[in-house]
C-alpha cells in the first residue's frame, strides 16, 4: 500500500499520478482539513473535495470543482446580497449539502468522506487528517482572516504576520491515519504547502512521530523550483511562519526528520550536497507538472527514489 500526504491542487496531481502508477485499490491519502470552512451554512472541505473529484475523474479542467458545473445558485445568492467570491458550483453544492446533513446527523467527517467517495466510485481511501475541527487563521496588517478569505477573496495580497492552526493541538488523528502510516510500503509527501497543508497534517498530535518512525520509507517532493513556488503563495506562508528562505533547501530542512528521501527540481541539482548534509537522500528531476502525463511520471520517480 502506498500512502500520500496531500493538500489541494499540487497534492491532488500527485495523488492522481500515484493512482495511475499503483492503482486506486493500493492507495491511501491523508488530506489536510485546516482549510475547511462553512459557506452559506454548508461545510466545505476544499482539499478533500479536489482529491476526491480528481480520483473520480469529475474535476473541472480549471483544476477545482465539478466538471462543466453551473453557478446559478451562487448567482441567486449574490442577487440577495450575499458575498459570492467563493466559487461553489451547483453540482458541487450537492456534495456540501450531503456532507453537512450527514455531519448534523452525528457522523464523523472520515465516515462522510468514505460515503462520498463510495458514491463517486473512488476506490482509494481518502482520510481527513482529523475528525476534529481545525482551522487555519491568517493574521495580516488588516486583521485576522480565514484561510479561504486570505487566499481566494483577497488573493494572498498581504504579507502575513502570524499563522495559527486553531484547534490542532487538541485534535486527534482520524481513524485509520496512524495505522496507514505504520502499514504503508512507501509514503509520499506531496508538493503541497509545507506550512498550511502538509505542515497542518504534521501538526496533528501523533502524526509526525509516526512518520519519523518510518523515515526511511518516506519521500518528500519539493513544491519549490530555485527560489519560487511552483504554484500558489508558498513564499508568503513560509515568511509568515518565520522562514525567510523560499527554496528546496528550506523544504528539506522542514522535512528532514520525517523524510529520508527528497525529490527536487533538476534546476536545483547544485543544492543536492547541501540536502545530503541533512542526512537526506536527494534526487533531481523535473517536478513541474505541465501536462497530465507528468503526474504518473513524477509519482513513479518519487516512489523509485526511495529505494534508488
Amino acid at each position: 500500500m502506498i500512502l500520500a500526504l496531500a493538500g489541494g491542487t499540487g497534492g491532488s496531481k500527485i495523488v492522481d499520478g500515484l493512482a495511475q502508477v499503483v492503482g486506486q485499490d493500493d492507495l491511501v491519502a491523508i488530506v489536510n482539513t485546516g482549510d475547511d470552512g462553512d459557506f452559506y451554512g454548508l461545510r466545505v472541505c476544499p482539499d478533500l473535495d479536489i482529491n476526491m473529484y480528481v480520483l473520480a475523474r469529475v474535476v473541472d479542467g480549471r483544476g477545482w470543482g465539478f466538471a462543466d458545473d453551473t453557478f446559478r445558485c451562487l448567482e441567486g445568492l449574490e442577487t440577495y446580497g450575499n458575498e459570492a467570491w467563493f466559487g461553489l458550483g451547483d453540482r458541487d453544492l450537492a456534495t456540501h449539502l450531503h456532507r453537512t446533513a450527514r455531519l448534523a446527523e452525528g457522523l464523523p467527517l472520515s465516515e462522510v468522506t468514505r460515503e462520498l467517495c463510495d458514491r463517486l466510485g473512488v476506490a482509494a481511501r481518502l482520510l481527513p487528517m482529523t475528525d476534529d475541527t481545525v482551522r487555519t487563521r491568517i493574521r495580516t496588517t488588516s486583521g485576522e482572516h480565514s484561510f479561504q478569505e486570505y487566499l481566494v477573496r483577497d488573493g494572498a495580497s498581504e504579507d502575513i504576520e502570524r499563522i495559527e492552526m486553531r484547534g490542532v493541538a487538541s485534535s486527534h488523528p482520524a481513524p485509520g491515519v496512524i495505522e496507514a502510516i505504520e502499514a504503508a510500503d512507501r509514503v509520499v509527501i506531496c508538493p503541497s504547502s509545507p506550512i498550511v497543508s502538509i505542515g497542518t497534517i504534521l501538526a496533528v498530535p501523533g502524526v509526525r512521530p509516526a512518520l519519523a518512525a518510518r523515515r526511511d520509507e518516506v519521500v518528500a517532493i519539493s513544491p519549490i523550483v530555485v527560489n519560487a513556488p511552483v504554484e500558489g503563495p508558498a513564499a508568503r506562508f513560509l515568511a509568515g511562519a518565520g522562514y525567510r528562505e523560499c527554496s528546496a533547501v528550506q523544504m528539506a530542512r522542514l522535512y528532514a526528520d520525517v523524510a529520508g528521501t527528497f525529490v527536487l527540481d533538476e534546476q536545483d541539482v547544485a543544492r543536492v550536497p547541501v540536502l545530503e548534509d541533512f542526512g537526506v537522500r536527494a534526487r533531481a528531476t523535473e517536478i513541474v507538472m505541465r501536462e497530465p502525463a507528468d503526474r504518473p511520471r513524477l509519482a513513479e520517480f518519487a516512489l523509485n527514489a526511495v529505494t534508488a
